[in-house]
């Protein structure tokens, strides 16, 4: 928005949201270049996120309760740390960076689990599931996380008969348990 104050424009600071450049990818995810976020939202278009399922040395996974301003699934539970792929910027790096964004952490192991293609109608998207082990204590975004806390995995199934959780944490998890059962049990049973 533009004000003007005698001959002069005064111009407000942009969200770094509104101006940051995401990867937009075919259903191949293959790279078609970068647009703004606020396109890649209103278009619909198919982009790259990165998803790290944080668990403790007991197995359980931490979970968190979005923000009520989330442009996606706002208020919903989700199960993982992570967000957008930016533009030059690989899969890990964006793995890494919402990690000490989202929980203020930093983690040596971070483990490749599979790729995901998510389609609902809120959003699509290529995704990379990482998974890493961590006990805490974790220092939330405040802009973007309300709580969180660890839950074992049928605690999660329990909880989403209650509560919602972002849709496509919940295919993810659901092909953890069904269609890569051997990649859940390395990571729940990672000390």
């Amino acid at each position: 928005m533009t004000q003007l104050t005698g001959n002069k424009p005064l111009i407000e600071p942009q969200n770094d949201a509104d101006t940051e450049q995401v990867i937009i990818v075919d259903r191949c995810n293959r790279s078609l270049g970068a647009v703004t976020r606020p396109i890649m939202r209103s278009q619909g278009l198919i982009h790259r996120a990165s998803y790290v399922l944080v668990c403790n040395r007991q197995g359980k996974l931490f979970i968190q309760k979005r923000t009520a301003v989330k442009d996606v699934f706002p208020g919903y539970w989700d199960i993982a740390a992570g967000g957008v792929v930016m533009a030059r910027e690989s899969y890990e790096e964006s793995a890494r960076r919402e990690l000490r964004e989202e929980l203020g952490i930093k983690v040596k192991g971070m483990h490749h689990l599979f790729d995901h293609f998510y389609d609902g109608p809120d959003t699509k998207v290529w995704g990379r599931i990482f998974t890493c082990t961590h006990n805490g204590p974790f220092t939330l975004q405040q802009e973007e996380i309300e709580h969180g806390c660890f839950l074992a995995l049928d605690a999660v199934a329990a909880l989403n008969e209650k509560e919602p959780i972002t849709p496509d944490g919940m295919e993810i998890l659901q092909r953890l348990q069904f269609e890569e059962p051997a990649a859940w049990l390395r990571v729940s049973r990672r000390k």
